[in-house]
Parts: structure tokens; sequence; C-alpha cells
């Protein structure tokens, strides 16, 4: 969940305790927000970053303490193609304009998220190529700063989804049109990554397994991208929904995504993360127990509660590892 909190692209003391707090709560992996491959790729001026090598030092202080108090270190490297330049949401959220402090978005196509927003450029192939080699020196990044696993952000209408969308990837040459066409960005960040990560260490993608939308982007399309992904490396897929177009009608309710995890991880035979709408234990331990995902990602629910997992695993009966400082909030004396 992005926190909108950097200055420069500099991971803070906000981000330090934020993140930090989730593997004191029991977190088995804890994923630092979408963390921008470059300074145009960044939703908003306030977002993470891991553009340059100056970052990589306050961002392992974050990596080490996970891995000190029990978590894997994640991090989801990422950019925002023609959603960046925006304000950060307590200020409005709209996009900002290179004359008004903003900068020149780019995109597949010259196609603006929303209508009366700046037009994002359309990308050259040397643009393609530098993105896709800004992803890689990011993983390499992440890795010198001590992560354990890397999740490329491929969905909610970011710049690797516009590729994979008709909704918004217009163009005529051999990144557009035919389904081949649109998957070729993902696939060439994908490897690009992959190439810059140690084989031993597990490599996430997030994708928006549909846009909701008539011609859009759709779950027949991503169990197919999917099968492509893990042939060249990929080990999970963490799948989402949604973010290509702001006229989508989405039928949000507890759970509403796993299905498309349970398709994913079934008909490609990779492994999938769940995400959206789960809340309880009860919920959670059954789309794992019972084979519908491998992961259960929670976010929402997470900055609700920091300490969700030592409280679902006391309700589901199991051992949890407790901070010995926290033993007397959770370990509560019978009752006579």
């Amino acid at each position: 969940m992005c926190q909108y909190s950097s200055e420069d692209g500099f991971a803070s003391d906000w981000h330090l305790v934020h993140l930090g707090s989730r593997a004191i709560g029991g977190a088995g992996l804890v994923i630092a927000e979408a963390t921008a491959v470059e300074p145009i790729g960044r939703i908003s001026p306030g977002d993470l970053g891991i553009w340059k090598d100056e970052h990589i030092p306050p961002l392992a202080r974050v990596a080490a303490f996970l891995k000190q108090h029990g978590a894997a270190a994640g991090i989801q490297i990422a950019h925002a193609g023609r959603k960046a330049s925006t304000r950060i949401p307590w200020d409005g959220g709209t996009a900002i304009a290179p004359d008004q402090g903003g900068w020149q978005t780019i995109a597949p196509s010259a196609a603006a998220f929303h209508d009366g927003d700046p037009v994002p450029k359309e990308m050259t192939r040397d643009d393609i190529a530098g993105v896709v080699e800004a992803f890689a020196a990011a993983a390499r990044r992440a890795l010198a700063a001590g992560f354990n696993v890397v999740e490329i952000h491929g969905a909610h209408g970011y710049l690797i989804h516009e590729f994979l969308s008709p909704l918004s990837n217009q163009r005529t040459d051999d990144y557009g049109g035919a389904f081949e066409n649109r998957i070729r960005f993902a696939l060439e960040v994908a490897g690009a990554v992959r190439r810059s990560w140690p084989d031993e260490l597990p490599l996430f993608m997030r994708i928006s397994a549909t846009d909701w939308m008539q011609g859009g982007w759709d779950i027949d399309q991503s169990v197919e991208l999917a099968r492509r992904l893990k042939a060249i490396g990929v080990d999970l897929v963490d799948c989402s929904s949604g973010g290509a177009t702001p006229s989508a009608v989405i039928p949000v309710s507890p759970g509403y995504q796993a299905p498309f995890a349970d398709r994913i991880r079934r008909e490609a035979g990779i492994l999938t993360g769940a995400v959206g709408m789960i809340t309880e234990p009860t919920q959670a331990d059954a789309l794992v127990r019972n084979g519908h995902a491998d992961l259960v990602l929670l976010a929402r629910e997470m900055l609700r509660s920091p300490y969700w997992p030592i409280e679902a695993a006391q309700a589901l009966n199991q051992d949890a590892p407790v901070p010995v400082q926290y033993i007397r909030a959770f370990h509560r004396p019978a009752v006579k």
C-alpha cells in the first residue's frame, strides 16, 4: 500500500516503522509499496523509489529490520505509466501538468487515463528498452539492499498493464494489436528482472486478471500470460484486477478476486496469491487449505491491524510467535 511519504524516492523512518510493525505483527512476508524504477514512473512526487544507488542504504535498513523480526523482506518494483504525475491522495490525487510541477508521462499510446488529463508521450522503442533496463537495475538494487522477494507490478492500469490491455494500447507495431504483441513488454520486463535476480530467490508478478470491461484484458488472456511468465522464471502470480479505465464497474465483495487466483493456479500450473477484501482468518485459511491459492496477500486489513497475523493464528488455534515485549498483550491468563 503506497504511503506517499517519500522525498526524492527515499525511504524514511515512516517506512521503517510502517513496514517493521507488520513484521513484528507476525507477517511471513512484508512487501514494500510500489517503488518506482525511474522518476517519471512515480504515481506521485511522494512515491518510494529505487532508480538510483543512493536509495539502497535506507531500503537496506528496512529489509534488515524485517528479516531480523522473522519476515521475508519483499519489494514491489513499478512504473505508473500514464497514471504517473499525480498529487498525493490527501491533496486530491489529480494529475499534475508539467508546467505545474509535474512531469511528462509515458505510455504505450498517447491516450490519457482521465479525459482532460495531460496526454502521455507514446513510447518509442528506445523508451521501451530503457524502461526494461530500469526494471532490471531496480532488481539489482533490491538485491543489494537485502530483499528476499521482488514483485513486478503489472496491474492496476500502470505501465505494464497499459501494454497488456486493448483499452489503453492502440499501437500498431509489434508491441500492440494482437495478444502476442501486447504481452511482449511484460515478458521482456519479467525476463530482464529474472536475469538480474538470483534463481534461488522468488520473483512475483502482480497482474490485473481482468479489466471488468467488454473488449479489455480478461481472465483467459491472464491464464495464457501466466503460462508464459512461468516459462521465463516467474514463481508466483499475484492476482488482482481492474485499474485500466475509470469507467469499469467492479462487483466488489469479500474475496471477489480469489477465483482468479484459483483458475490461474489450476490452468497455468503456477503458484498464485489471492487478494481483495480478505479480512477474516477462516476466509484466508480456507483459500490456502483448499488449494485455491498458495499465498494470501493482505493490504487494507494489515493497515487496520498490523498484528492481524498473530490474532489470526490464535483464532485458528495455531501457535504464533509473539515478540517478548508484547507477550502481556497476547498471552492472557485463563479466567477461573
